[in-house]
């Protein structure tokens, strides 16, 4: 039986939640129902794509390889049935995008490719700011539109955002980890290890946030703008991190594995949205844009 894409689907939120449990919630559908999906796919692949845990499930190394390829098949459906019709394609013009570094990385790429694809002539003018910059941007109408960390967001009361999706955050490890075989993992426990601080896109900033409630802090050995840095340090086991899973890579660029474990301790997730100036109505492009954008994700995710 070929795979079908109501089982990448279910993968995907899988996936995401962490909890099979949470991804049926999401999907409106019964917790059996996707647990049957996911061991056909699994059977139909021939790999394991999860590891079942005590407190929900993680990607195998083959889980984490496929889920880009299922990120990118949601993703091509969703343009193909997104595509615009003959007068559509009419549309001409420019869209100001600024977006995040994180963003920029991590998420926009195949997005916008598709966009340019869809729309060939609609010109994306794409600048790449920190949150505070492109807040003031947005505000002085120097761009349409803005894909960063929505959830990093500081001024609700003059700019409005759309979440197009939330980003997890987990525990990096590296392999034979004493703490990949415990059963449940706090900040408390992750605060007696060395730990790697990574600051783009203010990511030290959020973590003293979920931080400081516990009275704990991290201890930090090393402090870096740099993610690779980070996914290299952890890989060869010379500290832990706490960061989302848009960044997380199952390997270093050495080729050592980095493995991920969910926290009992509350985290909150990185969210990826769209934001604009309230008051501003959004052009035909700017429209075209940041719908196709949010078509694309939601039926991807």
């Amino acid at each position: 039986m070929g795979m079908s894409l109501r089982q990448i689907r279910y993968f995907l939120a899988a996936a995401e939640k962490g909890q099979v449990s949470l991804a049926a919630a999401s999907l409106n559908v019964s917790q059996s129902t996707v647990t049957a999906a996911l061991q056909q796919l699994e059977v139909d692949l021939g790999v394991s794509l999860f590891r079942r845990l005590p407190t929900g499930v993680e990607l195998t190394a083959e889980g984490s390889r496929f889920l880009t390829h299922a990120r990118n098949v949601i993703a091509a459906v969703s343009a193909a049935q997104r595509a615009p019709l003959t007068e559509n394609r009419a549309l001409r013009g420019v869209v100001r995008v600024c977006v995040t570094y994180t963003v920029a990385g991590y998420f926009l790429p195949p997005h916008y490719a598709r966009f340019a694809r869809a729309y060939p002539d609609i010109k994306v003018e794409l600048t790449e700011l920190p949150r505070p910059a492109i807040e003031q941007g947005l505000k002085e109408d120097a761009f349409d539109l803005a894909v960063m960390l929505v959830s990093n967001l500081q001024d609700h009361n003059t700019l409005a955002f759309e979440t197009l999706f939330r980003s997890r955050r987990r525990l990096w490890l590296p392999v034979e980890h004493p703490l990949l075989s415990a059963e449940s993992i706090s900040l408390a426990d992750v605060a007696r290890l060395p730990y790697v601080m990574l600051t783009v896109d203010e990511a030290n900033q959020t973590a003293s946030r979920y931080w400081a409630p516990t009275g704990l802090s991290p201890n930090v050995i090393f402090v870096t703008s740099s993610v690779e840095a980070v996914r290299s340090m952890v890989a060869d086991g010379l500290g832990v991190t706490v960061l989302s899973d848009m960044v997380y890579r199952p390997w270093s660029l050495e080729g050592l594995r980095i493995e991920q474990r969910n926290l009992a301790s509350p985290v909150p997730s990185m969210d990826v949205g769209l934001a604009w100036r309230m008051n501003k109505k959004l052009g035909s492009t700017a429209r075209a844009f940041a719908d196709f954008l949010s078509l694309s994700v939601s039926r991807g995710a």
